[in-house]
């Protein structure tokens, strides 16, 4: 049994104490929009936050997150607004539709929660900081976008 702490509400699990957090969220919980891309945490396309941190879910075992907070896309906008309200968004999904980043989407979710972790713990990064810090694989190429995003949310 794992007990899991996600976008605010707890969970316990019946499953192995090495299963992926990603298949933890997708095939016991639901919760598909973290998505599966390399299975070897090289893409960004399961990224989550754990206590703040984006984590790849995909080779992140669930008895490594246990008592902890995670959020995933779906809990994101709850957890970073005040007074939420279902269908509200956060500061980088709307900056992601205003600047029409993704093009196929499927890294988007990863993406975000990278880039919002990042903004979290850094309101006005460098270029070179946002390089250093969101290494997600877009196969698009938005990734000018995603600068064009970020640039507006923190010249906001």
């Amino acid at each position: 049994m794992a007990t899991l702490k996600i976008n605010g509400t707890q969970y316990t699990l019946d499953v192995e104490p090495e299963m992926p957090l990603l298949w933890a969220l997708r095939d016991e919980l639901g919760l598909t929009g973290t998505k599966f891309g390399c299975g070897v945490a090289s893409c960004g396309a399961c990224t989550v936050q754990v206590n703040g941190n984006p984590v790849r879910s995909c080779v992140m075992p669930v008895s490594a997150v246990e008592g902890q907070e995670i959020t995933t896309i779906e809990g994101l906008a709850e957890s970073s607004l005040a007074h939420y309200e279902p269908g509200d968004l956060n500061a980088v999904q709307t900056a992601w539709i205003d600047h029409q980043v993704p093009q196929c989407g499927y890294c988007q979710s990863g993406m975000i929660m990278a880039v919002s972790s990042l903004l979290a713990a850094n309101p006005n990064p460098s270029d070179a900081e946002i390089d250093a810090s969101i290494n997600n694989i877009c196969r698009c190429g938005s990734y000018p976008r995603v600068r064009k995003a970020i640039r507006a949310i923190t010249n906001a």
